[in-house]
């Protein structure tokens, strides 16, 4: 995990690194994203570092999502994705929490995924439930 000194989200919201700043307060910074994949394409993370979502502080998650939405609602996204990658094999790239909020204005601008779905063993799944309800 990069320290807060090294990463490059931190140095944006620092004022070290020049952003596209949408909006921000004392928890949240927004900003348009350098390589969009499409038009409106804006990251939304917390202030305080932090690689993966479990990292941070739930004071400081609360804001988050209501500002995805006012990125939406700002950009007139009628489609869009809002995407959480958390470690390297799920592809993230920053070690600092970040929200992607990406319009998908048609079938070739905008996030495209495959969706790798598997049977189910319903037995596996109850028993799977019970296991993650037992620790929450």
């Amino acid at each position: 995990m990069a320290s807060s000194a090294a990463c490059i989200f931190c140095k944006i919201v620092k004022g070290d690194i020049p952003s596209f700043k949408l909006f921000e307060s004392d928890k949240v910074f927004a900003f348009l994203d350098i390589n969009p994949l499409s038009k409106g394409h804006a990251l939304v993370i917390p202030k305080h570092h932090g690689a993966k979502l479990t990292d941070i502080p739930d004071d400081s998650l609360a804001e988050l999502l209501p500002v995805v939405k006012k990125l939406v609602l700002a950009t007139g996204a009628e489609d869009y994705n809002v995407l959480q990658n958390n470690g390297r094999i799920a592809h993230q790239e920053v070690d600092h929490v970040h929200f992607h909020m990406i319009p998908k204005p048609n079938e070739k601008e905008g996030l495209g995924i495959a969706w790798p779905q598997q049977k189910t063993d319903m037995d596996g799944l109850k028993a799977l439930l019970a296991d993650i309800k037992s620790k929450m």
